[in-house]
């Protein structure tokens, strides 16, 4: 994701970036925060509102921010690498080094977040209660951010995989069903049922004559559907990879050159942070090629004990898969 974003800086260790497609939503949040405020405060000047709607879209993305950094804090507590937090046009995504092994761990991570942006919308209304006649400006502000921060937290909680709600079901089916894949697809078939009824419900809007907020809603369902079949076709590969270790499919062949030539590192070479990047030969094909894709990258080294033992390939790992999936039907 940071491979298609502008680089902020780090919270905690963890890499922030804007993802580009961000930049068009803060216009269009901005540009009906400031026609919002013209409209409950008509005496306000053009300089006035055009300002107060870009400090409400700052904070508004501020509180995105914290709601993912409220995941990313309880990820780091259970030694789960956190790689990066993106904004983006639907908000932000905290991208997580590797799944939870309990489902109390599960639970907490997925739960964090909605919780953060629950406080920030009591806060945000305290400060309304405590400007309200005084600093209009301010208590409008408040007013909107504290109704948007407890939507976000409302929406996030709907059981539906991607979304936080259904992490929390996949971790109460998890402990229901003692099977960390079955509570995966029990959780993924939420998030597409979901969608479909977000994408109906914004059809019908659209319908009815509210075409943006219709196509928004719909447009939401689609980036769910898309989300929730991602994850389905994830939980397949797991099964197709299952009992496979990196050490099984890496190339045992590669160029060796004198300790004196210059070279310049490739695309296809995983680097992180100037760090060379590695999978122990253990390590399951299915993490190893979630790693090459979120990376953007064709190959990852085998390394253990500080001796490079291989090069797992993308190719090699999708034409395993391609042979057990033919096997299969």
């Amino acid at each position: 994701m940071l491979a298609q974003s502008i680089r902020l800086g780090r919270i905690l260790g963890i890499p922030i970036g804007v993802n580009y497609s961000w930049f068009v939503i803060f216009l269009l949040i901005t540009y009906s925060l400031t026609t919002l405020f013209g409209q409950l405060h008509p005496t306000w000047t053009i300089a006035w509102r055009v300002g107060f709607g870009i400090a409400t879209s700052v904070l508004l993305f501020g509180s995105v921010l914290l709601h993912e950094l409220g995941h990313s804090v309880v990820a780091l507590k259970y030694r789960i690498p956190v790689r990066s937090i993106t904004l983006f046009v639907f908000g932000g995504i905290a991208q997580i080094g590797r799944e939870p092994d309990r489902l109390t761990h599960e639970l907490a991570i997925a739960i964090a977040g909605p919780i953060v942006s629950a406080l920030l919308g009591a806060l945000f209304y305290v400060v309304r209660w405590l400007t309200q006649g005084t600093l209009e400006g301010v208590a409008s502000l408040s007013n909107w951010l504290g109704g948007i921060n407890v939507a976000l937290a409302v929406f996030n909680l709907v059981p539906g995989f991607s979304l936080d709600g259904g992490r929390v079901l996949r971790a109460i089916a998890w402990r229901m069903t003692d099977s960390y894949e079955r509570a995966t697809a029990i959780a993924t078939g939420a998030g597409q049922f979901f969608a479909y009824a977000f994408i109906l419900m914004g059809m019908a809007q659209t319908l009815a004559g509210n075409v943006l907020g219709g196509l928004w809603i719909a447009f939401i369902g689609w980036f769910l559907l898309t989300a929730a079949q991602a994850s389905s076709v994830q939980l397949r590969l797991r099964y197709t990879l299952e009992g496979i270790a990196a050490r099984d499919v890496m190339h045992h062949e590669w160029w060796r050159v004198r300790g004196d030539v210059t070279v310049t590192p490739l695309r296809d070479i995983m680097v992180t942070e100037g760090k060379l990047s590695w999978v122990a030969p253990d390590a399951p094909v299915a993490t190893v090629l979630q790693r090459m894709n979120e990376a953007d990258v064709s190959q990852i080294p085998v390394i253990e004990n500080g001796a490079l033992l291989g090069v797992v390939g993308r190719d090699r790992v999708l034409t395993l898969v391609d042979t057990r999936l033919a096997l299969e039907a």
